[in-house]
């Protein structure tokens, strides 16, 4: 639960800070009325969010059960895509979100506020929603409950954080924060990765393709199905969301996730370490 809850709580706080920032921007340059045109934007965003993902759910669930394997396969990889993109973006942006949002907030308040703002105020919002739906749509089809559960409490903390930064005043470090999570969501994602390959060898094995050793087993621990430790007990399981953590492996599994943590741990970090020292 707390991968599906680090993933929310981060998607729902870039949402709730850019749109804190739209509201509060138009507020203190004195266009307080046409806050309700953003409003219209981002309630737009969580109600299509929300239905987007409802749709995704009932479109699995009319799979057959090898259509099933590949479904699951490219929602993990498309995820990893997306969320390493958006772990790139925030690197190099996260310092001058304020900043830039304010200036395409302007920008849409000088020329139509009716239409600028709802479509900035929707744009925005729905990607971060369309992102969560992306990133928790393979946990979604393995754990439902815990799930919802996570998804449940990263919106709400998220929100009481936002509340917190824009209206009380709450001093946080907002370039730190993203650094930290950044870090945690890449192996996050890197067990995503090595998922969607074992889900994908699975296809293959359901439609008759062979594709030689890399199919083989890298390596089998022996930890029976009702062990604590196995990797959907209490304990492994939330090895199994936050590391790829799994009892066997096949060799494509361990090369895809060991592959992708090798290429984008280093670039994020080296790209945080670049940015702070351009800003010092």
């Amino acid at each position: 639960m707390f991968g599906q809850y680090l993933i929310t709580f981060r998607e729902t706080l870039e949402a709730a800070l850019i749109a804190a920032i739209i509201l509060s921007y138009l507020a203190r340059s004195g266009r307080r009325i046409l806050t309700r045109y953003a409003w219209y934007g981002i309630s737009l965003a969580i109600v299509a969010s929300f239905s987007l993902g409802v749709i995704v759910w009932f479109t699995y669930g009319i799979l057959s059960e090898t259509s099933k394997l590949l479904f699951e396969a490219v929602a993990a990889f498309i995820a990893v895509a997306v969320l390493s993109s958006m772990i790139y973006w925030m690197a190099v942006k996260g310092r001058d979100i304020r900043e830039e949002t304010e200036k395409r907030v302007e920008r849409a308040a000088s020329r139509s506020a009716i239409i600028g703002l709802s479509s900035f105020g929707f744009v925005v919002v729905f990607r971060e929603g369309f992102e969560t739906v992306l990133f928790l749509t393979p946990f979604l089809l393995d754990d439902a409950i815990a799930t919802l559960a996570g998804m449940f409490l990263g919106i709400l903390t998220a929100v009481l954080l936002s509340y917190g930064i824009f209206v009380v005043g709450m001093k946080i470090n907002l370039q730190r924060f993203f650094y930290f999570t950044s870090i945690i969501l890449i192996l996050l994602a890197g067990g995503l990765a090595g998922y969607g390959m074992h889900e994908l060898l699975e296809y293959y094995e359901e439609t008759g393709y062979k594709i030689g050793w890399l199919s083989e087993p890298a390596y089998a621990l022996g930890i029976p199905p009702d062990s604590p430790f196995h990797h959907k007990g209490i304990i492994g399981s939330i090895f199994a969301v936050m590391f790829g953590y799994t009892v066997s492996a096949e060799w494509a599994r361990i090369i895809v996730h060991i592959s992708y943590l090798a290429i984008v741990l280093p670039l994020v970090i080296w790209v945080y370490r670049k940015m702070d020292r351009k800003n010092v």
